[in-house]
């Protein structure tokens, strides 16, 4: 079951905003930025997308599993320009 607020819109400058309650926001997890969207006649607000949240903690926990080695091992090999002619 959805609970609705109401809220008015005010003026912050030369923009206009929505107070949100303080206890909508602690349920919802919102960091300091979220994501606005209209989907058809509705604006939503989304907690901002975070890709590689996470990522260095499990790469650090892959190599001291010792599970960061290459899956296709040695079969990408270095052609004889990448030996002779490329600096490293």
């Amino acid at each position: 079951m959805e609970v609705g607020v109401k809220a008015k819109i005010i003026a912050i400058g030369n923009s206009q905003g929505i107070r949100i309650p303080k206890i909508m926001l602690d349920q919802l997890g919102f960091g300091a930025e979220v994501e606005l969207t209209i989907e058809k006649d509705r604006l939503v607000v989304r907690s901002v997308a975070h890709p590689r949240l996470g990522w260095e903690d499990q790469f650090r926990t892959m190599a001291a599993l010792g599970d960061d080695t290459l899956l296709d091992g040695d079969s990408v090999g270095l052609s004889s320009w990448d030996e002779e002619e490329w600096e490293w």
